[in-house]
């Protein structure tokens, strides 16, 4: 039996397997149902259906998993079987119950037909798909056995011709061998007389080159003793030009402090005069007020000293903490 047939029969087995759930499944429900509603509160009467349909739903369950189990070569243990069997049997109680309890021996072999042709078909079917697997893996088996065979012949076949080709190539090889070893003689006397000659040359090369680095060694030396000399000059430079630079330095700073200790003296001056007897220049004022600033006097003592208004004074001091345009002008007047 090849493939083909092989899954025909398998369609044709499962195919047949399900009809009969289905027709059974059906004739259970139609047959249950009203020994449910005789045995229901009348107001629970409709779900007279249910309990049939959850017994049927295990057989379908217990159906296509042993036809997958089967596919796989597998079994699922005591519990599948048990399960199986149960609601076989229950489905058979289930479909005689309303015959047995009116002791209607016809009825109860009539409605056994359809539960007791599901439980055979159920434990049938599942045989044969183990019956079919276990031919398809025997089918497979010989067909791999086969192709072993095969490719083991296969392999032969190439170890010899490898075999053959293997001596042909040491055959050719000895004689190249040969070959080769007459042309290398040949060879190396000749790269010796070239070895030679490549010698000689190479000696020459190297005394040109030796005599062409010692001139560039003394040219180098030559140029290093230029840029040492040009460094030294450079340097010499840098320094004269950092001594002037120290030198305007001081000079600078020597000058701001000059400045800076004649304005004081300036401002000493001008607040060692006392109070005024009247009422100063106004550009005089001003540069009292500002001395008067500068060494943080009260607005009064600053006052006396010029001799104009507290107020006119404070307002020289408000300038000159925000310095605007009348604090610019007051300080270049002050200067």
């Amino acid at each position: 039996m090849n493939s083909v047939q092989t899954r025909s029969a398998e369609r044709a087995l499962s195919g047949g397997t399900w009809l009969i759930v289905c027709g059974a499944m059906l004739y259970s429900i139609l047959t249950v149902t009203p020994l449910m509603a005789d045995h229901t509160a009348p107001k629970w009467a409709w779900t007279a259906p249910i309990l049939p349909l959850v017994v049927d739903a295990a057989v379908v369950i217990v159906v296509k998993l042993d036809d997958v189990l089967a596919r796989l070569g597998g079994h699922g243990g005591t519990w599948p079987v048990l399960l199986r069997w149960m609601t076989g049997l229950m489905t058979w109680a289930l479909n005689i119950g309303d015959s047995a309890l009116r002791k209607d021996l016809v009825g109860v072999a009539v409605h056994s037909v359809a539960p007791l042709l599901l439980i055979v078909t159920a434990e049938t079917s599942l045989a044969y798909r183990r019956a079919l697997a276990a031919a398809q893996a025997a089918l497979q088996a010989e067909r791999q056995a086969e192709r072993d065979r095969a490719e083991q012949k296969a392999q032969e076949r190439a170890r010899q011709a490898r075999e053959d080709a293997r001596e042909d190539r040491e055959h050719a090889a000895t004689i190249d061998r040969e070959r080769r070893d007459h042309e290398a003689r040949l060879a190396r006397e000749q790269g010796e007389r070239e070895a030679q000659e490549r010698r000689e040359e190479r000696e020459a090369q190297e005394r040109r080159e030796t005599a062409e680095r010692e001139a560039r060694e003394r040219r180098e030396r030559e140029r290093e003793q230029g840029e040492q000399e040009a460094r030294n000059l450079e340097r010499q430079a840098r320094e004269r030009s950092e001594a002037e630079r120290r030198e305007r330095a001081a000079k600078a700073d020597r000058e701001q402090r000059e400045r800076r200790e004649r304005a004081a003296r300036e401002r000493a001056e001008l607040l060692e005069r006392g109070p005024a007897q009247g009422k100063l220049d106004e550009d005089e004022a001003r540069r009292i007020v500002t001395a008067a600033y500068e060494a943080s006097l009260p607005v009064r003592q600053a006052a006396e000293l010029c001799g104009w208004s507290v107020g006119w004074v404070s307002t020289r001091y408000a300038e000159l903490r925000d310095p605007g345009t009348g604090g610019a002008e007051l300080a270049i007047a002050s200067r």
